[in-house]
């Protein structure tokens, strides 16, 4: 799906496979990833037991430490060029939506009736297997079929089955709530400023 909404000029043509793009930026982002914290360990390694002064060991630390601003900085430009080009579809997104995503809301509204989160584990593993079963969405399970599954289930389980409620509820520091990822938004802008 990525080659429908990145630009094609990020994407490497593979000759050998007729007209099948690769998302190569992004591989290599995720790639670079790696190299830049095995730098990042080199240069805690070079620096670790210093004194206070210069110690011609400290020198170990500039190669990694120059390479690593290097590959951030050429990393940051290839997602600014990603970001700006990429053409988001939210009808898709919509669509592809799947109930099982919802499994861990399942969990979490027996958690918060004092169901013991060991449980609520399993529970919510059995509602998914009876909904594969029955080859019926989970969120299209009758309140009785999930009270046959476990009875503690509350009369207002279906309330769970809704993705932005679901992406709301978590509101911890960092979440997935709108308020917590405009919170991470500014720290970013500030971080970039």
């Amino acid at each position: 799906m990525y080659q429908r909404i990145l630009n094609l000029a990020l994407s490497l043509l593979q000759m050998h496979i007729q007209r099948k793009k690769n998302p190569d930026d992004l591989e290599l982002l995720r790639g670079k990833a790696g190299r830049t914290f095995g730098h990042l360990a080199g240069v805690y390694c070079a620096t670790k037991g210093l004194p206070s002064t210069y110690n011609k060991d400290l020198q170990e630390s500039w190669e990694p430490m120059l390479d690593h601003v290097k590959t951030v900085s050429d990393r940051v430009q290839i997602a600014n060029g990603i970001l700006s080009t990429l053409k988001l579809r939210p009808e898709r997104m919509i669509a592809s939506l799947n109930p099982f995503l919802l499994a861990t809301d399942v969990a979490d509204a027996l958690v918060k009736i004092f169901v013991p989160f060991r449980e609520t584990h399993h529970i919510s593993g059995r509602v998914v297997a009876k909904s594969e079963e029955l080859g019926i969405p989970m969120d299209q399970l009758s309140l009785e079929q999930l009270q046959a599954i476990d009875s503690r289930f509350p009369d207002n389980i279906k309330d769970v089955f809704n993705y932005e409620a679901s992406v709301e509820s978590r509101n911890a520091q960092g979440g997935t709530s709108r308020a917590g990822v405009l919170e991470q938004i500014e720290v970013f802008k500030g971080m970039l400023n």
